[in-house]
């Protein structure tokens, strides 16, 4: 630890202000009125935006979603989504205007002399509740709060839900369970910020900010103000965590782009931590049905699923399609279910955005899935470890086409399982339920098999430039926020070329490298930007192998090139790649040459299948409904490894994410007025070191087939395993209805009182 890294909030701009945002106190109502006068006419206030001030500037709408198609074939419901609240308010935290002043203490005081006239509605914050007949309605063009009503897979959605039923009504037995899925925040340890500043002479905009991808930023910052890619600059520099909610453009970046421009000055704005539990995009929010029918062998036969999805008072870029296709896509998991009928409905509420956060559908899906698992074991009375492998798909079938159209290229299944079944030693967990029963506790295991799909935007590219000082430069657009890209790609990059890692030097946020792609989000950025550095590191040695030929007067065909150098073959005549890359740089100058040797480099990657078997074992005390998790196994396919001590403490952040969700966090909204109730970390519980076990991991690696390394995703595994490994775990400990059917989180409350209906308290 250096204490060298430099965050949003670490690098003041000569002569900037301050900005400052006023947010809706109301979840739904209508804006009679704003009048400025006595905040614009504060000591030290530079200038106030509203709406107004955003039409003015030709900014109108920042609502950049991907579509989803409904069961219809229409597209789904986008409504306008304004920078600053534009006649009426549709969430707690919505910007209303931005004050931008000298000091943060000037603009929160001046803040507080805007005069808002509100005409409050009836608000509603649960999607069960907004479908509800005669449930305010907050979109005209989303009758009944409707967003997406979706039906599938396709093509076939509706002929799928018939054939589906009629395998149920034939079925030898049938397991059901609803679950629920809460609504929680990301919680990054840094809170979204920015810098923005405008350059009159160059007619240029440049964002300084947290993020997860600068060419996202900049992306979404051209679309929506209608710029083109030479006037506006995103930079980046340390992110204190991401976890998906710092991919998309928010209200703050445009309104703050066009004050800079207004005001003649930067322009910081940093959220405090109630701010971004107002404004960031929160999670999952997801209600689900669901029904596995199996033969009297207890083979899988067919699954069917209603998922209801909260999408908040906007849709967020990939919000349905978290809801829809992430979701649908882990779906079968493991196992070999050959039908399957999904019905997904994204529903509209007042409430903020859900969006992509550590998963981002596949906790989801397969949190439903084991669930589901564990109630068919118990209604077939077939051991749970016996019915998990009597339908895991062999890895002979492999490639395996599954029921909802997705190829899994590799995956090696049954050993994975009897690899968790030994580490976690779950032959002896008898002796130690019966011990822990002695001392008046609960104990219970839980198993967790998972299967999910990794990489999303499938180009991804890097540059590299060759420096004068012989040092090879990298640049990605994939932003590392907290996964180790320097050493991890360096180390990659300087083991192909045959140089010294310290020789090899990663950069990253900065738009202005055009470095084509996407963000680090989605498992992505082992396989698409190893993909396109395997890609650019074979340009780089092609294109050297013709220059050497020319300056050691030699064919090209007998050119090598290993151990960082470029050689004739059987010969003594050599050129490092450093001393050529300066040749080359000299000759492209001189026009001998179309180019040197530095390359941009992109290949597109399909998506990869990441899976597992996560098991859990906690103990619980009746009493006082205290869950421990004393024990965590963790047994992963991430294809090819890259650096085992970062895949294992990808795994380890995940699992501890996914323990929050399980034991400890929820966002709250007040049902009648719309009010968040969870707004700061005195009201929103997070895990904390004490309560995340010793975590024993393992790999059983199969390569993956669709890029050249091998790799998979591995950075959302342990949260999307852990969900169903703890609960079912927590439903062993307590037998019967009160167990199997409790939601997360299972808070102290909850199991005291499964503990009392099952008859386990004193």
């Amino acid at each position: 630890m250096r204490g060298a890294a430099r965050f949003a909030d670490d690098a003041p701009a000569p002569g900037q202000a301050i900005g400052y945002f006023i947010r809706s106190p109301h979840a739904f109502a209508n804006i009679r009125s704003i009048t400025l006068d006595a905040a614009l006419a504060a000591p030290g206030v530079v200038g106030i935006l509203t709406a107004a001030d955003m039409q003015a500037a030709g900014v109108t709408d920042i609502a950049m979603v991907l579509p989803v198609k409904d069961r219809f074939g229409k597209m789904g419901r986008i409504p306008v989504r304004p920078p600053l609240a534009n006649g009426r308010v549709l969430h707690v935290g919505q910007p209303i205007a931005l004050v931008v002043a000298d000091t943060i203490a000037t603009a929160q005081d001046a803040a507080e002399l805007v005069e808002i006239d509100y005409e409050e509605l009836q608000a509603v914050t649960d999607p069960r509740d907004a479908l509800k007949s005669g449930a305010p309605q907050l979109w005209p063009e989303a009758p009944g709060n409707i967003a997406v009503d979706w039906a599938g897979p396709e093509p076939e959605g509706a002929e799928r839900l018939a054939g589906v039923g009629r395998i149920f009504a034939g079925a030898h037995k049938v397991a059901k369970v609803e679950i629920v899925n809460q609504r929680i925040c990301g919680a990054p340890i840094e809170p979204r910020g920015a810098t923005a500043s405008y350059d009159e002479a160059a007619r240029r905009y440049t964002l300084r900010s947290s993020t997860q991808g600068v060419g996202a930023i900049r992306d979404g910052l051209m679309k929506i103000m209608g710029l083109n890619a030479t006037q506006v600059r995103v930079v980046a520099d340390d992110v204190g965590g991401a976890f998906g909610i710092k991919t998309p453009v928010y209200a703050e970046y445009p309104a703050l782009l066009v004050a800079a421009r207004k005001c003649g000055r930067p322009v910081h704005w940093m959220a405090s931590r109630a701010e971004s539990f107002m404004s960031d995009n929160q999670a999952r929010d997801a209600f689900s049905e669901a029904e596995l029918a199996l033969d009297p062998e207890g083979r899988f036969l067919a699954l069917r699923v209603r998922h209801l999805v909260g999408m908040g008072a906007f849709l967020a870029t990939v919000g349905p399609q978290v809801a829809v296709a992430n979701f649908t896509r882990c779906l079968p998991g493991m196992y070999a279910i050959p039908h399957i009928a999904l019905e997904v409905r994204c529903v509209f509420a007042n409430t903020v955005p859900t969006g992509p956060y550590r998963g981002a559908g596949r906790p989801e899906a397969n949190y439903l899935l084991e669930r589901l698992v564990e109630e068919a074991a118990r209604v077939t009375g077939i051991d749970r470890v016996e019915l998990r492998r009597r339908n895991l798909i062999p890895s002979s079938a492999m490639p395996y086409k599954t029921a909802v159209g997705n190829t899994y290229d590799s995956g090696d299944f049954e050993p994975i399982l009897d690899r968790a079944l030994e580490l976690s030693d779950h032959a002896n967990f008898s002796k130690r339920s019966a011990e822990a029963k002695r001392r008046g506790k609960l104990r219970g295991m839980g198993i967790s098999c998972f299967l999910e799909h990794s990489g999303a935007m499938p180009l991804e590219g890097v540059g590299f430039v060759f420096r004068d000082d012989d040092i090879l430069e990298f640049r990605l657009n994939v932003h590392s926020t907290g996964q180790s890209h320097a050493s991890v790609f360096g180390r990659l990059i300087a083991g192909r070329l045959g140089i010294r890692p310290e020789e090899v030097v990663h950069r990253h946020g900065d738009s202005d490298f055009a470095v084509p792609g996407y963000a680090s989000v989605g498992s992505r950025s082992a396989m698409v930007a190893g993909h396109a550095i395997a890609k650019g590191i074979e340009t780089v040695i092609a294109k050297g192998k013709t220059v050497a030929a020319r300056m050691l007067d030699a064919d090209e065909s007998s050119i090598d090139f290993r151990n960082g150098a470029f050689e004739v073959a059987n010969t003594n005549r050599r050129v490092s790649l450093f001393e050529l890359a300066r040749k080359a740089r000299e000759m492209a100058a001189r026009g001998e040459i179309a180019e040197g040797l530095d390359t941009i480099a992109k290949a597109e990657t399909p998506q990869t299948f990441p899976n597992g078997c996560h098991i859990a074992e906690v103990e619980i005390d009746p009493e006082s409904g205290k869950v421990a998790v004393l024990a965590y196994t963790a047994v992963d396919d991430c294809g090819t490894v890259l650096d085992h001590t970062v895949v294992e403490a990808q795994v380890q952040g995940g699992v501890v994410q996914g323990l929050g969700q399980a034991l400890f966090e929820q966002t709250v909204y007040d049902r009648e007025t719309g009010q968040l109730l969870t707004a700061s970390f005195m009201d929103y519980a997070m895990p904390r070191a004490d309560d995340a076990p010793d975590i024993v991991g393992d790999h059983h690696p199969v390569a993956a087939r669709t890029n050249p390394l091998g790799t998979k995703g591995v950075g959302e595994a342990g949260t999307t395993a852990s969900l169903a490994a703890i609960m079912n775990a927590i439903a062993d400990a307590i037998p019967g209805p009160a167990g199997a059917t409790m939601d997360m989180p299972a808070t102290p409350e909850k199991v005291w009182r499964a503990c009392r209906e099952a008859g386990l308290t004193r």
